[in-house]
């Protein structure tokens, strides 16, 4: 019977909290578009870079062509 009073105030506590939580979540907005998430991956978000490790709008230049951008401004020999 003892058991009953730790583990009901806990039990309380832990729905308490619960309940404080989607209260901040449907505040904060985090319930708002229920129909975009789902279908978001199925849309590209931006253009693929072209080449391996390349960001948008870089140039592609080869390793050791002598750019200083190159082997950390070293010229390979």
């Amino acid at each position: 019977m003892s058991v009953v009073f730790v583990l009901l105030p806990l039990a309380l506590l832990i729905a308490g909290i619960g309940v404080a939580l989607f209260v901040w979540a449907v505040r904060s907005g985090q319930y708002d578009d229920l129909d975009t998430p789902p279908v978001r991956i199925l849309f590209d978000d931006e253009a693929p870079a072209v080449g391996r490790g390349l960001h948008a709008g870089q140039p592609a230049t080869p390793p050791g062509s002598g750019s200083p951008g190159a082997a950390g401004g070293r010229s390979q020999t």
